[in-house]
């Protein structure tokens, strides 16, 4: 079973930036990053494939500026979040996809203050 770590949410100010990681305890193909804000469902943010290739969700595009990468050395995903708004608030998951299942991690929580 896939396990996955995540660490780097916290509180920023508007404008800030944050990065995310998420380490695995195996190397996964896909791997992405989830958010859900309060009251509403979970979106995809971007997702990345172990040769690197980044996807963008194009709901995310021109929101914020976000660069998903991979070290594999590491088994671990980052996600660098720029030019951070209150509406980007909310709780952020690594997600894994192993053969059809989807292991999620803890999801870090991510305040935008204004």
């Amino acid at each position: 079973q896939v396990q996955l770590v995540e660490s780097g949410g916290g509180l920023v100010q508007a404008g800030g930036s944050l990065t995310l990681s998420c380490e695995a305890t195996d190397t996964i193909n896909s791997m992405g990053w989830y958010r859900q804000a309060a009251g509403k469902q979970r979106e995809l943010v971007a997702s990345i494939a172990l040769s690197g290739t980044p996807n963008y969700a194009d709901s995310m595009k021109g929101r914020f500026t976000i660069t998903i990468s991979r070290d594999n050395a590491k088994k671990t995903v980052y996600l660098q979040m720029n030019s951070l708004k209150p509406e980007d608030t909310g709780v952020y998951y690594c997600a894994a996809a192993v053969f059809g299942v989807v292991y999620w991690g803890h999801g870090p929580q991510v305040t935008v203050s204004s």
